[in-house]
């Protein structure tokens, strides 16, 4: 069965609540792969649930190059594969990030790096 959400659920639905939310298409990709491989949620499901919060309040931010060096930069200068296992997709949401924005996780290591940056 699928999990309803994390310890930041609510903060989440606040978010997308208030319509001016936007998602990284590499951190899309991460909850479809989860979503299939880990809570076996086939991806077409998968977009069928989250097709109404596209069409509503949440925008998708494409990869260019500039947020693709930025997020190597984050991942080269943060990873530690044992204290601070960052992924790519979490480096792709920090380095989509822009000085106003506000990154909503409950990963601590996302936060630890991300802080600083916004």
């Amino acid at each position: 069965m699928p999990r309803q959400g994390g310890p930041a659920a609510p903060q989440v639905r606040a978010i997308l609540r208030d319509g001016d939310a936007s998602v990284a298409t590499a951190n899309l990709v991460e909850v479809l792969d989860v979503s299939q491989r880990v809570r076996g949620l086939p991806i077409k499901r998968t977009l069928e649930i989250l097709e109404p919060l596209f069409d509503s309040s949440l925008q998708t931010m494409s990869l260019d190059i500039a947020v693709a060096r930025r997020a190597a930069e984050v991942r080269t200068k943060h990873y530690h594969r044992s204290s601070r296992p960052i992924s790519l997709a979490d480096a792709v949401l920090i380095a989509s990030a822009q000085r106003d924005d506000s990154i909503a996780t409950a990963d601590p290591d996302v936060l630890a790096v991300a802080r600083p940056r916004i």
